[in-house]
């Protein structure tokens, strides 16, 4: 039996071992699953809600011990872990509050009948594979919808989170989920193909990178099932005027280097104009130079460690080939920390070449950009064609109305104005392009892996007997 570590990117210390499924435990635990899909979606919709309801309260009550799983696990700071933890009770709690709402039978004008109405229903058991950056979120997102539909969950969690994938099963059972209605594994990427293509996986939600997402969506296609995926993100960050630039500056700082820059609809590419450019260059300058790293229970650490030391020395190591070959300069940071654990300076670029690695690709840590561009126009075509990606995006500016026709005009699944990246249980949350495709939270959570079953009543015709 195949085995993995948990190695805090704090101390970068292994604390705990675990022991992966082998292939052959593949049969009972989708048999588990199928069984316990008739169970669970055969109970009441107040029944499946008051579960859901209990769970965000169990989010809250061990909010501390939680919040200290994920740390860690993946280094994040003792603040943003409570933060996530008081997010995922409310998208518990609000699927639960709104589950009439949301499974409610859709009238259709009877178009020659009786009565044709749509109703929704479960379409069985899914897979879920989850990463390490927002790991209770990330499953929340999934799940809380698909529960309430009356689907059954396997969840196959990043080999970083193996506290934090096995507390969201327990905290649901906690709650009164019937057994096997959720079934976190131990499992590889590389065991999850014969997963998707099984016949008793209705369905498969993957959050994560690029390359495991069009494996899923090859297979899942070949198999006639629906996927789901929300990958990548290089998201723009367009300031139009100076009117308030420092504090537009320091909400950029805040939100990219939230989870240590390891957020997929963080604001990656800074875009101001060329008239305040340089005085944005220096503010920014000082206000990242200021940042302390430090553990995820330091609290007056401003961004923690990587979640590992690879994933730290990558992007150092592409830092270092951009500035080599001319494709960015490094203005702040850039390098590696010198102490134990996977800890990094934070870092501020310029100077990028948007066909670069660096430009095009994201760079998943605390590694700021920012382009200089003439005017609105510019700003659009780097932010919609100097990239594939279309997660998020935000338009910043003190004229309301300008900054919202920047906004229509951008080319991605979530746009704001004057703030960025705000997620809430009642928000959908998706991508286009490279970021993926189908939609998470609020009613469209509900709407990706259910069958909309049409029903439609007339009476006997007996007239021309």
């Amino acid at each position: 039996m195949a085995t993995f570590a948990l190695q805090n990117p704090s101390t970068g210390q292994t604390e705990q071992t675990f022991d992966r499924i082998d292939d052959s435990d593949r049969d009972a635990i989708l048999d588990q699953s199928t069984a316990a899909f008739r169970t669970w979606s055969g109970m009441s919709i107040d029944d499946r809600a008051a579960v859901l309801r209990r769970v965000g309260d169990l989010y809250d009550e061990k909010s501390d011990e939680l919040a200290e799983y994920i740390g860690r696990e993946m280094g994040k700071l003792t603040e943003w872990a409570k933060g996530e933890v008081a997010l995922v009770a409310d998208i518990y709690r609000w699927y639960g509050e709104h589950a009439h709402e949301l499974l409610a039978e859709k009238e259709l004008p009877a178009q020659g009948a009786l009565r044709s109405y749509v109703v929704k229903k479960p379409i069985g058991p899914l897979l879920g594979i989850m990463p390490w950056n927002f790991p209770y979120y990330q499953v929340a997102r999934w799940a809380a919808p698909n529960l309430l539909l009356g689907n059954s969950l396997v969840l196959k969690h990043a080999s970083l989170c193996p506290l934090s994938s096995q507390a969201c099963q327990d905290l649901l059972v906690e709650a009164g989920l019937p057994e096997d209605v959720f079934i976190n594994i131990y499992a590889s990427g590389s065991q999850m193909d014969a997963f998707v293509a099984d016949k008793r996986i209705a369905g498969v939600s993957l959050t994560g990178s690029e390359s495991a997402g069009a494996a899923v969506a090859k297979t899942a296609g070949a198999n006639y099932k629906k996927s789901l995926l929300e990958l990548g993100g290089n998201d723009p960050f367009i300031v139009l005027d100076d009117d308030n630039l420092e504090w537009v500056l320091d909400q950029y700082v805040t939100i990219r280097m939230l989870c240590t820059g390891q957020v997929c609809a963080a604001p990656k590419r800074l875009i101001v104009m060329d008239s305040f450019y340089d005085r944005a260059v220096e503010y920014l300058e000082k206000a990242i130079s200021r940042l302390t790293v430090g553990a995820y229970d330091d609290p007056d650490a401003d961004i923690g460690p990587l979640s590992s030391i690879s994933a730290r020395d990558e992007i150092v190591e592409r830092l270092e080939k951009a500035e080599r070959d001319g494709s960015a300069t490094i203005r702040v940071g850039g390098k590696a920390v010198d102490r134990d654990g996977a800890y990094m300076e934070p870092t501020l670029i310029s100077d990028v070449d948007p066909s670069a690695d660096v430009g095009c690709n994201e760079i998943f840590g605390p590694v700021a950009i920012i382009y200089r561009v003439k005017d609105v126009d510019e700003a659009v075509e780097l932010a919609n064609d100097k990239s594939e990606y279309g997660l998020s995006s935000s338009v910043w500016g003190s004229d309301i109305e300008a900054a919202h026709a920047v906004a229509r005009r951008l080319k991605d699944g979530m746009t704001y104005v004057n703030e960025h990246g705000t997620t809430l249980p009642g928000l959908p949350f998706g991508g286009v392009g490279r970021s993926g495709y189908g939609r998470e939270l609020a009613q469209w959570g509900v709407g990706e892996f259910v069958n909309d079953k049409l029903i439609r009543v007339s009476a006997q015709d007996t007239s021309a007997s």
